[in-house]
């Protein structure tokens, strides 16, 4: 009987590791996907309180899933890429 639980055991940790293993990419994209937020919602406030771009003060970066994605990413320079494209269109 001990050896049927000790297979049991191992079968579920196998199970366990394989879907941990499935699941990595999910999970890293939506971390990114909230660091990306945290990071477009830290600029826009830097923008429209600081005042560091002079030419259209009523600038601000769209914050949905595209963008947040590149943000989280791409990190810092992804948000000044999406600024630059943000200011010629």
């Amino acid at each position: 009987m001990e050896l049927q639980y000790l297979v049991y055991g191992l079968v579920g940790i196998a199970v366990l590791y394989l879907v941990l293993k499935l699941l990595k990419w999910p999970i890293k994209i939506i971390i990114n996907g909230i660091i990306g937020v945290i990071t477009l919602y830290v600029a826009n406030f830097i923008i429209a309180h600081l005042g560091l771009i002079g030419i259209n003060t009523n600038f601000s970066l769209a914050i949905n899933p595209i963008t947040a994605l590149i943000a989280g990413f791409f990190g810092i320079p992804g948000v000044i890429v999406l600024i630059i494209i943000g200011l010629f269109l």
